[in-house]
Formats: structure tokens, sequence, C-alpha cells
């Protein structure tokens, strides 16, 4: 039973994770594609600042509840959940990895930006950010849906 609420947790922790890259596929993408420079520079400052200061506590509560998870299942190793939590941990932290070593520093260096001021290649900027997105989407997204796999098809 413990494993099972447990796995609750990581989903719900883990879905607060994958909705915003589900949210980037429906909308918010080609939203920022269509934005101008002065709407642009407003709304990522705007979204940085506000993930940066609420986003961190469901990465940390998706790490977190899914090595538990991990642990958890630890006695039956070759078993669907284990197999699939262990997945999506990693998933997690590649997922972390390219916020910290891509998101992050290009989010610094937007944040400097200003309508009066700003790179010429500031489209450049943009792409980058996005592309780095999508291996994070690619990330996350796997990761819970092969969690999914494991709620549903392991043993618990």
């Amino acid at each position: 039973m413990i494993t099972k609420i447990i796995l609750l947790f990581t989903l719900l922790a883990y879905s607060i994770i994958v909705s915003q890259s589900f949210m980037y596929i429906l909308s918010l993408k080609d939203t920022q594609l269509n934005l101008t420079l002065r709407s642009y520079i407003e709304l990522r400052k705007l979204v940085d600042a506000n993930m940066r200061s609420k986003f961190r506590y469901a990465v940390y509560a998706a790490l977190l509840s899914n090595l538990i998870l991990v642990i958890s299942t630890a006695m039956r190793p070759g078993s669907l959940l284990f197999i699939t939590a262990v997945i999506a941990f990693l998933a997690l932290v590649l997922d972390t990895i390219f916020t910290l070593k891509g998101s992050i520093p290009v989010n610094d260096e937007i944040n400097t930006w200003t309508p009066e001021s700003y790179p010429a290649n500031w489209p450049e900027y943009r792409a980058k950010w996005l592309r780095i997105f999508q291996y994070r989407q690619i990330a996350n997204i796997s990761g819970f849906v092969i969690l999914l796999v494991g709620a549903l098809f392991g043993e618990s």
C-alpha cells in the first residue's frame, strides 16, 4: 500500500512537470514565435521569474518522490514498476540537466534585455531556448509515459 501512495504522489508531481511541456506543444511555442520583440522580452521575463520562484518545488517533489519510488521498489529489481521508475527518474534528471545547463543560461541572457537594448540576433536566442526545451519535452514526456506504463501494468 505504501508503494501505491508513493506512486500516486510521484505521478502527481511528475504531471506538473510534464504539463509545461504539453502546454508548449499545444500553444505556448507558437505564441512565442508570433510575439513582437517587446512582448517576447516581457513574457520571457515574467514567465522566468514565476518559474524560478515556484516551479523548483514541483521539480524537487518529482525528483524526491520518484527516487523514493525507486528505493521502495528496489527489492524487486526485475519488476516492471521498478524498471519504469528508474527510467522515469533518469528522464527527470536529464530534464533537470537540460534546464540547468541550457534553459537557465539562455533565460539569464534574455533577462538582461530591454526593448531598447537587445542583441540583433535575438531570434537565435529564442530558437535556442525552444530547441533546448524540446529536448526537455522529450525527456519528461517519455519519463512520464514510461512511469504510467509501470503504474498501469506493473505490480506494486
